[in-house]
């Protein structure tokens, strides 16, 4: 089944970074839906995280009920909530305790917020699961926010726990044991208990004495709140007049590569999913890139600078890098991307880049799942310009041109 996975939209985020509130990258959008038979959305479809309102805004809606009036009733979609939105599944989650599942169906009136979500989507036949769903017999999806548990910091801008473990000489493989999505569940609610502890201290002790203390952790973790959440708003701007963004970019992309994906595999390995492709979500780096050779390391003026080098036919697909697959026999991991335009990571750049808005992974019968980007042609002002509906998109223009894309070799095909 030709399947549309999509993740991160993170819908009525207070920033506006959110590109498809605005007409051009939502029509996009809408126009490969068309070409689709299912859509799954991955993960942070809505902003529901820390500081967000408890309910979603309009603008939220609108999108929403434009893509399930474009689906419509004959075409489903999957919807698997993540992190920002973890508030439509957390109790029940919770309640199910050890029988939860690696793909467990969720009512969709397991909380208001969701049954709203789910309203929003008709037509469309919605089916929830959580914390991941099967596509196919061999590909298994989820948002990825599991992988926060194996940082240190606990967030999506940690360092790899086993990687310092090792680094110290200490034994790394206790914390690569067997475990169930419940165990990540009560490890995030602990750590979400942790987090609102630290930030009622951090008002009492200020950022210069976290930083004497921890300075490694306070300086990742505020730069990156910085680049990716628009806590501050001015700091952005004041760092792209000082030139210090390309920079920042790239200390943010190499934890990502370095750490979070190698973390995401290792979730797969402790929860013991059996399959050939793992698509997710959560860190917003559309991957891995074909076209590069498999020992091409990305310096700043290629992948992160004004010139990625690699024309406007490069492929995206899951040969280009080693990163992405970090435990031998593993399954190959594949990221969606996002739909958030992040300035401290895209100042001077253009796509094809990893953080450009617009991700997706196709799945096609027979063929081996690839990133795709859709958004690959806009302009920065058409993706942070004014809100508005959807606006025309001649016929044909909403994919990439993929007919040269080369087939990945030896790469296990998805099950019909």
């Amino acid at each position: 089944m030709r399947t549309l996975i999509v993740s991160d939209l993170h819908l009525g985020l207070r920033t506006g970074a959110d590109v498809l509130r605005r007409p051009l990258p939502l029509a996009r959008l809408l126009a490969a839906i068309d070409d689709v038979q299912r859509l799954v959305l991955l993960g942070d479809t809505l902003e529901l995280g820390a500081g967000a309102p408890r309910t979603p805004g309009p603008d939220a809606e609108r999108v929403l009920r434009a893509i399930g009036e474009r689906v419509g009733p004959d075409r489903p979609v999957i919807m698997v909530p993540g992190n920002h939105d973890g508030r439509l599944v957390r109790a029940w989650a919770l309640e199910r305790d050890r029988a939860l599942g690696i793909a467990d169906e969720v009512p969709p009136d397991a909380t208001p917020t969701l049954a709203a979500l789910v309203s929003w989507l008709a037509p469309a036949r919605v089916r929830v699961s959580y914390p991941g769903v099967w596509l196919d017999d061999r590909v298994w999806a989820t948002h990825g926010h599991y992988l926060d548990r194996h940082l240190v910091p606990e967030s999506t801008f940690g360092l790899l726990r086993s990687g310092i473990a090792r680094t110290l000489g200490r034994d790394a493989t206790s914390a690569l044991g067997p475990a169930q999505p419940i165990d990540y569940e009560w490890a995030r609610r602990r750590a979400a208990a942790r987090r609102r502890r630290r930030r009622r201290a951090a008002r009492e002790e200020g950022f210069f004495t976290r930083l004497r203390d921890r300075p490694l952790g306070t300086l990742l973790q505020t730069v990156a709140e910085l680049a990716r959440e628009g806590a501050m708003p001015q700091i952005p701007q004041l760092m792209m007049r000082a030139r210090l963004t390309p920079a920042t970019a790239r200390l943010i992309d190499a934890q990502m590569r370095r750490s979070a994906v190698p973390a995401m595999a290792e979730v797969v390995q402790r929860l013991g999913v059996d399959a050939d492709w793992v698509v997710f979500g959560h860190v917003h780096r559309l991957g891995p890139r074909t076209g590069l050779g498999p020992r091409t390391r990305l310096g700043p003026r290629a992948e992160l600078g004004p010139r990625t080098g690699l024309g406007p036919r490069a492929e995206l697909g899951p040969d280009a890098d080693p990163d992405w697959q970090r435990l031998p026999g593993g399954p190959r991991l594949l990221n969606t991307g996002a739909w958030l335009y992040e300035p401290m990571l895209l100042d001077q750049a253009q796509p094809p880049h990893p953080y450009w808005p617009g991700g997706a992974v196709l799945l096609e019968s027979g063929a081996p799942p690839r990133p795709i980007g859709l958004l690959d042609d806009l302009t920065e002002e058409q993706l942070t310009g004014p809100a508005g509906p959807p606006a025309a998109v001649p016929s044909g223009s909403a994919q990439p041109d993929t007919s040269n894309a080369p087939a990945p070799s030896a790469a296990p095909a998805p099950v019909p």
